[in-house]
Parts: structure tokens; C-alpha cells; sequence
């Protein structure tokens, strides 16, 4: 049972990394739209003006619902995903499950940050921080293992726009950390911060939607043998 490169048979695997981009995305969207339009949140452009976070946007009301009835499900479908390019990896002669281990580390943090979203409390804003700090890292550290197998196995053009996301990543990950302890102005910082999670998130689904289109050019299908 794996990824195969046929039009013929099995399923088609890039609909399940299409489905990874989309749902986190829609979710925080949905979210902030819905808080905006019910007066919890201020109503302008967070990718400008950074006037809310993401888990701010979607703390409260019905956002907060639709929120984790989208992220819940999105977590477990990019366990998947993770487990998929592992495989998908083997199948191109890189050693390791590497790709699988930190990307469900990362989908389990996602479930923790998105169970207690909306909770009070010290212990439930820990659990979510952490989570979600954890979603970043294990999901970011899972890419550069597709990276690095692909890297070795496959020619530039093929990982590229694979390499152009993580360089992405990095950057605005390193601009949120330089803030945080570079700006003094608790104001001026806390926007940024929003600012620069906003960005962040974009980024890291950008990842599974650049999947989503190397699988697709390549026709991989899961076939169960």
C-alpha cells in the first residue's frame, strides 16, 4: 500500500493535500469574518494592520465553533498528508519516516491548540500556545525532510517552489522572533506579532498547496496492493 505514479488506478493523492491547505485556511478566515461582523473583533485587514491574532479572531461565539469543526478534522487529514509523503519519499529512495513523525507531532499540537481555543485560564492559554507553537515547528521541520529527500533525488526544478515556501517560512518566523524581543512599544509589538502570524500561517499552508500541485503533476495515487 502506497503512492504510485499511475492515471489509472488507486486514488488520486493531491485532493487530500488540497484539502490540508484549504480547511486551516478557510477556518481562520471564517473565523475573523464572522467575530468581525459580530462587533468581537475590530474590523480591518490583518495581513496590514495586524489588529487581531488568529486565535483571537476565532476565541469567541460561533467563529470559535466553526473554527475547530473545520481545524480538528484539517489536523488529522494532515497527519495523513505527512504519513503520504513519507511514503512518498521511500518510494523515491530516501531513508526515513522523518516527514511522518514530525508532521504528526504537529498535527497532534494543532488538535491541542484548537480543543482549548476559547477555554480560560493559565493552564488552557499554556496548552495553547504551546500548541500551537509546536503545529509551526513540527510542520515546518516536517517540509525540510520532503526537502531534503527530494533535494537528492530529483532535480531542482522539481522541489523549488517547495524550497521558495520554506525560505518564505523562514523569514517571516524569523521577522515575528526579532520583534518580540527587539520592540519595546507593547502596542507596536503586539501588532506586529499579529501581523506577522498571519503571514506565518499563509506560508505554512502554502506548503500542502504546493503539495497539492506536485502530486497532481505527477499523478500519484494510492493504490492498496
Amino acid at each position: 500500500m502506497g503512492p504510485e505514479s499511475s492515471p489509472r488506478t488507486g486514488f488520486p493523492l493531491w485532493p487530500l493535500a488540497l484539502l490540508c491547505a484549504l480547511l486551516p485556511f478557510v477556518a481562520a478566515h471564517l473565523g475573523w469574518w464572522i467575530s468581525s461582523a459580530q462587533g468581537l473583533v475590530p474590523a480591518c485587514n490583518p495581513y496590514l494592520d495586524g489588529c487581531v491574532s488568529i486565535s483571537r479572531a476565532s476565541r469567541h461565539g460561533l467563529g470559535n465553533l466553526l473554527f475547530r469543526m473545520l481545524m480538528l478534522p484539517a489536523a488529522t487529514l494532515q497527519a495523513l498528508c505527512w504519513l503520504t509523503a513519507a511514503l512518498w519519499m521511500r518510494r523515491l529512495g530516501a531513508n526515513g519516516l522523518a516527514p511522518a513523525w514530525l508532521g504528526g507531532m504537529a498535527a497532534l499540537a494543532l488538535v491541542l491548540y484548537a480543543t482549548f481555543l476559547g477555554s480560560e485560564g493559565r493552564t488552557y492559554e499554556l496548552l495553547r500556545r504551546y500548541g500551537v507553537y509546536l503545529w509551526f515547528g513540527g510542520t515546518y521541520l516536517a517540509l525540510l525532510t520532503v526537502l531534503r529527500g527530494m533535494a537528492s533525488r530529483r532535480p531542482a526544478h522539481a522541489y523549488v517552489p517547495l524550497l521558495v515556501v520554506a525560505w518564505g517560512c523562514l523569514v517571516f518566523g524569523l521577522a515575528s522572533v526579532v520583534v518580540r524581543y527587539v520592540v519595546s512599544a507593547d502596542a507596536l509589538r503586539d501588532r506586529l506579532e499579529n501581523l506577522l502570524e498571519w503571514h506565518v500561517a499563509l506560508w505554512l499552508t502554502a506548503i500542502f498547496a504546493v503539495l497539492a500541485w506536485s502530486w497532481w503533476k505527477e499523478q500519484l495515487r494510492w493504490r492498496i496492493e
